[in-house]
């Protein structure tokens, strides 16, 4: 296990936090959900506690290297300053002097949040000099932003290149949910992908067939997978440049004994609509002018026979398209009976997080994770750059 900001003294010490705030807000520029807020809150409630100088790093949405004031992290300072009951300060410019100035001034248990950390080109570009001026802030890097660990960047794999280097409590929450379903499950293990890009699957069903038990495929990828067998998908969306890995999967797990379910029935439709006219279609015989946009309802009833049986779930990614209310019935009720199994559950992708989460079940759900890029490197077998460059314990 790597290394936390408990196998460390942390007293007086300037602690450089990374973070991920990039949080969801409305045009008015607020918070419409704080969870990635609430979910440091134990991190950074026990560096201040232990003495540290916790200097708070995130991004915030795409600013490509500039600065764009409706990007700014002041209305994240606004409510975790209000989460915390405590004040925090704020640099405006992390390469300016005035920064230093603000480090020098803080006293053990203050908190300073640098401005969006994407306003600088030199981030994404992990440039060397910008990772040894964020580096030049702190004496320990604390790694807290999960859902960034699969790139390297000058705020994660730069920084950590360069200071002692720990993690906080959600990532380690993260790597054991993480190593205790992938590497110790309870089976039957269930695994249910969804999503348009069969690219980014794909290599997760390769490193899944040693594992599973089922494998449960909706969404768009799914009708790669009907092709590469045969069937008539219409104009659902498709792949056709991995037909044939398709079907090479699909033959490997027959030889492993993993069962590959795919959709028997559809829901169609002409166009991507919420008013689109919709028709039930049997898989693999789809009207030419009709294209997949939700499992259909024997389908649904397939795949709940075995989730209920399932000790281990791992679910990615919708089963339909699930941007249109009227093409989120599969996705939903899938959603439910994950959440009703006795199953340890781990969920990954916004829309599958959105589903569990917009039916009030969350609580029923083992873990949703906080990183969608580090989640499926993980189930690809993949190791996460940032998380590899710090110690064990």
């Amino acid at each position: 296990m790597k290394k936390t900001i408990r196998d460390i003294d942390v007293n007086g010490k300037r602690c450089l936090v990374r973070v991920d705030y990039n949080v969801p807000m409305n045009a008015e520029l607020k918070i419409v959900d704080d969870t990635r807020i609430v979910a440091t809150l134990p991190t950074i409630n026990y560096l201040v506690d232990h003495g540290a100088k916790v200097i708070l790093c995130s991004h915030l949405g795409r600013p490509n290297g500039q600065v764009n004031t409706k990007l700014s992290l002041r209305p994240v300072l606004a409510r975790l300053s209000k989460l915390l009951n405590k004040p925090i300060s704020f640099a405006e410019d992390v390469l300016d002097k005035s920064t230093d100035e603000m480090v020098d001034r803080m006293q053990n248990g203050d908190i300073l949040m640098l401005e969006n950390i994407r306003f600088y080109k030199q981030e994404d570009e992990n440039d060397p000099k910008f990772a040894k001026r964020l580096a030049d802030l702190a004496d320990i890097y604390v790694f807290e932003a999960f859902a960034t660990a699969h790139r390297k960047h000058a705020s994660t794999y730069g920084v950590a290149s360069l200071l002692p280097s720990v993690i906080g409590f959600l990532v380690e929450q993260e790597l054991q949910v993480f190593d205790k379903v992938l590497n110790n499950p309870e089976h039957p293990f269930v695994a249910i992908l969804g999503g348009a890009k069969i690219s980014d699957k794909l290599p997760v069903i390769e490193n899944l067939l040693d594992k599973v038990d089922y494998i449960l495929i909706g969404g768009g990828m799914a009708y790669t997978f009907i092709k590469a067998i045969g069937g008539n998908i219409g104009m659902s969306i498709i792949d056709n440049t991995k037909l044939d890995l398709a079907k090479e999967i699909l033959d490997k797990a027959k030889e492993k004994g993993v069962k590959i379910m795919l959709p028997i029935d559809n829901v169609g439709a002409k166009e991507f609509s919420e008013d689109a006219e919709t028709k039930l279609f049997n898989s693999g015989f789809f009207a030419d002018d009709y294209q997949g946009m939700d499992i259909g309802p024997k389908t649904i009833k397939m795949f709940k026979k075995i989730i209920k049986k399932a000790r281990t779930i791992v679910w990615n990614g919708p089963l339909g398209v699930y941007e249109y209310d009227k093409f989120k019935k599969g996705t939903n009720k899938i959603a439910k009976y994950v959440a009703k199994s006795k199953a340890i559950s781990l969920i990954g992708g916004g829309d599958s997080i959105a589903a569990i989460q917009s039916l009030g079940v969350a609580k029923k759900v083992t873990h949703l994770s906080t990183g969608g890029g580090a989640s499926l490197m993980l189930l690809q077998g993949k190791t996460l750059p940032c998380v590899e460059l710090i110690e064990d314990i």
